[in-house]
């Protein structure tokens, strides 16, 4: 069970449903109408940087929650290009905390994001500030502990994989019921950054100033609570996030909204100005967040915690109280005072110098009044050290020696350009209807990519991930291994193809050898060898003596006869990732626009063709379509490259 509320950030919580005419995406009212390859259900909100929507994926049925950003933000070329520079970045964040991104598209110039819906069987979510106000009372200091957590392992994680969230505050922070108490998930990681914070902070004002304006004695008590909740929103950023463009934002904000989402947890308000510290508001408290909330709130960003979960375990566990004259200072009195000045000036240049935060242990360390104070000794002439004789030897790094790696290349069959027939109207339905292609004349490799070529890639690109963080194969599902950090085979496993590879690994081969993946197309005229009648690549009938499937285990490439062109596992042995995304009802389409078909624009899966070591007979057909994620590994998937003629 979900709580009821709606999905967004900033002033989400508080649109009027009822007022679509006064939003900005021309996509109010939009219930069951198409979105590009999604249906649009409802709407679950709407913020500063765009309105969410619940939505259904026309072709897999799974329902997805889609923000789409204003129009006037996809027409910002400079908001565009850091845009597409770190929404790979953001999209690539996997942790049960943070709302997990799986694809970015546009429709008709708006770029939407295609996100988890965080929803009920009611199609409706809620966020934490809605959560306390309902909730609030009846939590316990542990069970705030254990909020805060769920946020700090959060942006450790984050901060880990070089991600900064820019604009924490209970708005886009969702709640989701789970055993024994509930789960929090971080939404809208970097949008502050790729928008700037001043046009950030502008596009809030324009907000709150636009509720107020149409402010009538009916709705005076939201646009109060419009007002009230962007003040409250504003005492999220940090002094350097406020003074806009002069400092560059980092990992920092997110430390100092951090100590301001755990003073609002416990208090139920926003430390502005001058403010006592939660231990004189509530005296139940046992843990140590004045500590906490102290380190988090420092004016300086460099004396902020860097590790959120290990502050929260060192600050928390410190003890309160610190032996003193009991004359002068009753039991129990805090080390830092009572009231704490919130600071609004801006860091200055000489307090941009990195200073180490000191351990908190020592930091409490108690001093009794008692105990003597002695001066430090110092050597008589301090310089002497410098005029001593030191024999250092000088350090020349040793020269790496750049090694060329040369790729073993496969020889290629040329088909050449013509009308063929591709298609079954006896298959599956995404199979339908056969229809003829017209083809431009292209290679394809005789045999698919084996391990002894894929160790030589892995080896240039120094590791198992391409330029966009993409994995590119997975060792533990292939027969390449690493063995004191090098790369080796398998024994016996040299000629076989190379399996456990993603679409993208398939890719990025094929441009490192020059070449590319075929097209769907491309693929099932090869295999049939351009007959119009074959209904594999041996012909009406295959056999077991014609390609390995039903066994055991993938066979050396060329192991059995090749086609009628001399293509050998066209059927059988491992799938092949193709270039296109895939789609069921894509032949319709083809049918139409037969000159060279590449595919959908769009999808959620790439095509696979051929079927495998593990397959049944009808998989081998040469119309028979496969689909997996582009991101997917499995031990019976490989590829072979192809390449234009001309």
């Amino acid at each position: 069970m979900l709580y009821h509320a709606p999905l967004g950030s900033e002033l989400n919580d508080l649109d009027d449903r009822s007022a679509a005419g006064d939003r900005t995406l021309g996509l109010a009212s939009l219930d069951r109408e198409t979105f590009g390859d999604y249906v649009i259900q409802k709407s679950l909100g709407r913020g500063a940087f765009g309105e969410v929507y619940l939505a259904e994926h026309r072709f897999i049925k799974r329902p997805f929650a889609l923000k789409v950003l204003p129009p006037h933000l996809c027409a910002d070329l400079g908001f565009m290009r850091r845009f597409e520079a770190k929404v790979a970045d953001i999209a690539a964040l996997d942790h049960p905390h943070i709302v997990k991104i799986h694809n970015v598209s546009s429709h008709e110039g708006c770029y939407f994001l295609v996100m988890d819906p965080i929803v009920d069987s009611l199609g409706e979510t809620m966020n934490l500030d809605r959560y306390l106000s309902l909730k609030g009372k009846s939590l316990s200091e542990g069970d705030f502990e254990g909020l805060l957590m769920q946020v700090a392992s959060a942006l450790d994680y984050a901060q880990g994989c070089g991600a900064v969230h820019g604009s924490l505050k209970p708005t886009n922070i969702l709640v989701v019921a789970s055993e024994p108490g509930v789960k929090l998930l971080l939404s809208d990681f970097g949008l502050n950054r790729w928008i700037g914070e001043g046009v950030s902070f502008l596009r809030l004002c324009e907000e709150a100033s636009k509720a107020l304006m149409s402010r009538t004695p009916s709705s005076g008590d939201k646009a109060h609570q419009i007002s009230r909740t962007f003040v409250r929103n504003f005492s999220f950023l940090a002094p350097e996030q406020k003074a806009f463009h002069e400092y560059e934002t980092d990992a920092k904000v997110d430390a100092y909204a951090f100590g301001v989402l755990a003073y609002f947890l416990l208090t139920g308000k926003t430390p502005d100005g001058c403010f006592e510290l939660p231990s004189k508001l509530r005296a139940d408290l046992q843990k140590n967040w004045d500590l906490l909330i102290h380190r988090c709130l420092q004016n300086n960003p460099h004396t902020r915690p860097q590790k959120f979960v290990q502050a929260m375990h060192e600050y928390l566990s410190v003890s309160r109280s610190i032996v003193k004259d009991s004359s002068q200072t009753a039991e129990g009195e805090l080390p830092i005072d009572s009231i704490f000045q919130m600071s609004f000036e801006f860091p200055k240049e000489q307090e941009a110098v990195k200073t180490a935060s000191p351990p908190p242990a020592e930091m409490l360390k108690p001093v009794l009044k008692s105990q003597e104070i002695t001066r430090p000794e110092y050597e008589p002439d301090p310089g002497a050290i410098f005029q001593r004789e030191t024999l250092v030897s000088h350090y020349v790094p040793k020269k790496a020696e750049i090694q060329e790696i040369e790729p073993l290349l496969t020889e290629m069959v040329v088909i050449p350009g013509g009308i063929y027939s591709r298609g079954s109207n006896e298959g599956c339905r995404d199979e339908m209807p056969r229809h003829a292609v017209k083809l431009s004349s292209f290679a394809l490799d005789i045999h698919p990519v084996t391990n002894e070529q894929f160790v030589r890639f892995l080896q240039a690109m120094g590791g198992e991930k391409d330029g966009n963080n993409n994995d590119i194969i997975r060792l533990r599902d292939s027969r390449i291994k690493r063995s004191y950090g090098n790369l080796v085979i398998e024994s016996g496993h040299a000629k076989h193809p190379v399996v456990g590879v993603t679409w993208y690994g398939a890719i990025a081969y094929a441009k490192w050898i020059g070449k590319r993946l075929p097209t769907e197309a491309e693929w099932e005229v090869a295999a049939t060898g351009g007959s119009d009648h074959f209904l594999y690549p041996t012909g009406n009938e295959i056999e077991k003596n014609h390609a390995n499937f039903f066994s055991s285990d993938t066979t050396p490439v060329a192991s059995y006869p090749p086609n009628s062109i001399g293509l050998y596992d066209m059927g059988g042995n491992v799938y092949e990732w193709c270039q296109d995304w895939y789609a069921y009802n894509y032949y319709d389409a083809s049918l139409l626009e037969p000159d060279d078909p590449q595919g959908p624009p769009q999808g959620v899966y790439r095509v696979l063709r051929g079927g495998c070591w593990k397959s049944l007979k009808d998989d081998l057909r040469c119309a028979h379509r496969h689909r997996n994620n582009p991101g997917a590994v499995n031990g019976t998937y490989g590829f072979r490259c192809a390449a234009d003629v001309v």
